[in-house]
């Protein structure tokens, strides 16, 4: 988001985006100049879909068009209908052209203009990767005022963003203005109905649900344990620290996380967690027969109640035929059992690792409960 003005499209873009499951997951606000180049390289090199607001006018600090064409390596050139659209707009509105205003017509080689039928900024979208050469998201460039973003979104981005994101809405969102009746009367009426479909997702559902609250997975596991009187020990090695790190953002951690241990090199696995080196050697790092020994080593070197142990290939190298980048291994020891879970989470590393988290988690909460 470009501009000094307070930001009045966030919660507008957001409410509007909802029904297509897609939400915001970050936002900026940046003052005109260099700083507008450097956020969006950033983004361009990791987002799905940016939405760029305000910089679209005819002054000189209306830089973005000229921004974002410069970053991706697309030419502006000037759209013949749109500048002849503009100068009929203005002169049926008896407003005089300057030669500043012909700015606005300028469009980015491929992209797709946007009408704005309450002003003389027309918005842009370019698809992904409309360069070859240049990795970049589904970008909209819309204009400031709102009384100009809002209709030029609902009418142009949504239908684009519609053919972005595959299948039905996945959700929907109804307000209903009731008048001359009181909240108490309303919820009066309403509650047990609203209360009944809470029972039925619970009853469809069941022990999938791990929390109705705003909770995170650690957060339910940290109370468990405590509830519980139980403790828990983490060796890990392609996740390099994340699930002790998730843990121990926890309030209340400290009573239930005996140790950690990182083991990432199989030196480390074989000085901290005593695992046979032949072991390694017959079966590779990664394996079920490693994920297992390192649960159970962990768990007696900490003298916890649980191990959660993780080892896999993160990539994008180090696979095989027989271990392809993504696969990846999960143990839980406990008394007298130790659980292994074989899965296969090809992405990125970040989304690898906190997918693996996710999964040895809910394998100590299914355990808990």
């Amino acid at each position: 988001m470009a501009g000094d003005v307070h930001d009045t499209h966030l919660a507008f873009i957001a409410r509007e985006i909802f029904a297509l499951g897609l939400r915001i997951e970050e936002r900026r606000t940046v003052g005109d100049g260099a700083a507008i180049g450097e956020s969006l390289r950033e983004l361009f090199s990791r987002a799905e879909i940016v939405f760029v607001t305000g910089g679209l006018g005819p002054t000189s600090d209306d830089i973005t068009r000229d921004v974002v064409a410069k970053l991706l390596g697309l030419e502006l050139r000037k759209n013949a209908e749109l500048l002849a659209s503009l100068k009929e707009r203005l002169k049926a509105r008896g407003i005089k052209w300057v030669s500043s205003i012909a700015h606005q017509a300028e469009v980015p080689d491929g992209a797709q203009i946007l009408p704005n039928e309450n002003g003389s900024a027309s918005g842009l979208y370019l698809k992904a990767d409309i360069n070859p050469q240049v990795r970049s998201p589904h970008i909209f460039l819309l204009p400031g005022p709102p009384r100009e973003l809002q209709p030029m979104f609902r009418e142009s981005g949504m239908s684009i963003l519609r053919s972005i994101v595959p299948g039905p809405p996945l959700f929907e969102r109804r307000f209903y203005k009731i008048a001359c009746m009181g909240e108490s009367l309303i919820e009066e009426a309403i509650g047990r109905k609203v209360l009944s479909i809470h029972q039925v997702v619970r009853s469809e559902l069941g022990d999938l649900i791990f929390t109705a609250d705003d909770e995170t997975l650690e957060e339910v596991l940290v109370k468990l344990l405590i509830k519980k009187k139980q403790t828990l020990a983490i060796a890990e090695s392609c996740t390099g620290g994340l699930l002790a790190n998730r843990i121990t953002n926890v309030v209340g951690a400290s009573a239930v996380l005996l140790a950690g241990y990182v083991c990432y090199a199989n030196e480390a696995k074989i000085d901290i967690l005593r695992i046979d080196p032949k072991l390694i050697e017959e079966h590779g790092a990664v394996s079920e027969q490693i994920a297992r020994t390192m649960a159970d080593g962990a768990r007696k070197r900490a003298r916890s109640t649980y191990a959660l142990a993780t080892t896999g290939i993160a990539g994008p190298s180090g696979g095989s035929s027989e271990k392809p980048v993504g696969t990846v291994y999960v143990a839980l020891a406990s008394d007298g059992q130790t659980k292994v879970r074989k899965l296969f989470f090809p992405s990125d590393r970040e989304t690898f690792k906190q997918l693996t988290a996710q999964v040895a988690f809910e394998m100590l909460r299914r355990k808990l409960i």
